[in-house]
């Protein structure tokens, strides 16, 4: 077997050694081996998750042979959750695997408090009553939930979870942490000692972007009252008094400067998302309290103290033109500076948990460490039951969906599908499940789509007469190059979720296979 290292490689330079531990610990249930169920868990065991388990009732069938990658012709007539679970082991015998022969909603009715054991559930080709009652299930035992189907061509994946908080939400683009319009001390201390008008070229032409941009944005903030540039005049006014400080014209810290020199005009202090979190009332801790939240409330007491309305500094410079004595000696002071800010929130953190009735080493040093790296980027995600999206959808957004030539596809899928499990309550099968009956289902689908409609609040609202024909068309089958996409998706989202980095979806996500297109739907 190989060392893990090797192994996961590719996947460790994306979310590190803390994320591969996380999904080493984890256990998962999967609802339903179908190809959309298996394609989910195919890419979780291939990943590293710690432990499965298949719950599937039915036996391989010859229509399975043609969906479904992990069973063959030997599997027919043996139960699907056991061929599919050693299929899977087969892919990666560091995962345990077991199986459940039974029927997922029996076992939702029978046996609840069975889903507690697991980290996550993923469930699959589940019916919309199966949906509300499990997803009370895991809200009650505190585990994350997502449920996937695939439908003919469309598809849709739900994230069900009461409250998922990110410390490590890693996004693609966010500005550098350099504080050129705020600078501490040490930092203006390191820029004053540093002439901006040095006679040597070779000097000249090697420091580094960040002071000339400190020294620049203090000597304009002296000649302006202490403002730095805000107008679109007053920005290219600055950029032209770096560009009269170059003394020659292939001086790329000068070029530098003047490329970044709009982090000088970035606001001070701290962004609305994060001050919302802040504001939250869960900020107000007690012993109760995740770790998260002691965190933030430690961080609200540094922001308004020894931060001075500034977050903690992440303390990791860009790469630059520079000397390697200078470019070192400014690296060692963001360092220090990130340092001394750990320290501070570390000290108020422990005195929080104490004061909370709690161990005060209970959060590792580790875990405050990464959370002041990335206190600039924390993300609280926080999911509606489904029950009350289908319910007491947001009516104003429902109807701009519905009406809306980029969203009214997406939003029709979303209506035929919820629509297919009346339909198929009422007349005991999918629209179109049987040819024969295809000419009758068309009128009723649409008749039970546009009661629901009518019960959502949307009276007079329509659906599209060829979408609706195309949905009786897909006969509720499941079709692998779907499932496979759809599988991928809510994979992709079970990993974020558990490694706690990147920020999962925050809607209902729908494929739209007719058009090739995908949309988030918030309800």
């Amino acid at each position: 077997m190989a060392e893990p290292k090797v192994k996961y490689d590719r996947q460790l330079r994306i979310w590190g050694d803390q994320g591969q531990a996380a999904l080493e610990k984890s256990s998962i249930c999967l609802l339903n081996c179908g190809p959309t169920g298996s394609e989910t868990l195919k890419n979780l065991v291939l990943g590293g998750i710690g432990s499965i388990t298949v719950v599937d009732g039915s036996k391989v069938e010859e229509g399975d042979l043609g969906n479904n990658f992990l069973v063959d012709e030997s599997s027919l007539g043996k139960s699907k959750a056991k061929c599919v679970c050693s299929f899977l082991q087969e892919l990666n015998d560091a995962v345990k695997a077991k199986f459940v022969e039974e029927s997922p909603e029996t076992l939702i009715e029978t046996n609840p408090s069975f889903f507690s054991q697991f980290t996550l559930v993923v469930a699959t080709q589940l019916v919309e009553y199966s949906m509300i009652k499990l997803d009370r299930i895991c809200r009650e035992a505190n585990v994350i939930l997502i449920f996937a189907r695939s439908y003919g061509l469309t598809g849709f994946v739900r994230i069900s979870v009461k409250e998922h908080d990110v410390i490590e939400s890693k996004p693609e683009h966010f500005l550098d942490d350099l504080r050129l319009n705020n600078p501490w001390p040490e930092l203006k201390r390191f820029a004053d000692d540093i002439d901006l008008n040095v006679q040597d070229p070779v000097v000249h032409k090697h420091i580094p972007y960040v002071v000339i941009l400190v020294k620049m944005a203090d000597e304009w903030a002296k000649s302006h009252g202490g403002r730095l540039p805000s107008t679109r005049e007053e920005k290219k006014e600055f950029k032209e008094l770096l560009k009269a400080g170059m003394v020659a014209q292939d001086e790329d810290n000068y070029k530098e400067a003047i490329d970044s020199s709009f982090k000088v005009f970035a606001p001070r202090g701290i962004s609305m998302e994060l001050q919302q979190i802040l504001n939250d009332s869960a900020a107000e801790v007690d012993s109760n309290s995740s770790d998260f939240w002691v965190l933030v409330a430690a961080l609200k007491d540094f922001i308004a103290n020894e931060g001075g309305g500034e977050a903690p500094l992440e303390g990791s410079i860009p790469d630059m033109t520079s000397s390697t004595e200078q470019y070192v000696n400014l690296q060692n002071i963001y360092h220090a500076k990130a340092e001394a800010d750990f320290l501070v929130i570390e000290r108020v953190a422990r005195g929080i948990l104490k004061k909370i009735g709690r161990d005060s080493n209970s959060i590792p040093r580790s875990t405050i460490k990464s959370f002041c790296k990335n206190a600039r980027k924390l993300k609280v995600c926080r999911y509606r039951l489904i029950e009350d999206e289908f319910n007491a959808p947001n009516l104003p957004d429902l109807q701009k969906y519905l009406t809306d030539e980029d969203s009214s596809i997406a939003m029709g899928i979303y209506i035929l599908l919820r629509a297919a499990d009346r339909f198929s309550a009422n007349y005991n099968s999918f629209p179109g499940q049987f040819d024969s009956a295809m000419d009758e289902d068309i009128p009723r689908l649409k008749s039970t789509a546009i009661g629901l409609l009518n019960d959502l609040g949307c009276n007079g609202a329509t659906l599209a007469e060829d979408l609706i024909n195309e949905m009786c068309r897909f006969g509720a089958a499941e079709l692998h190059a779907v499932a496979a996409l759809v599988g991928g998706i809510a994979s992709q989202e079970v990993i974020k979720l558990i490694t706690k980095q990147f920020v999962p979806m925050s809607g209902t996500y729908i494929f739209n296979g007719i058009d090739h297109k995908s949309q988030l739907l918030s309800l």
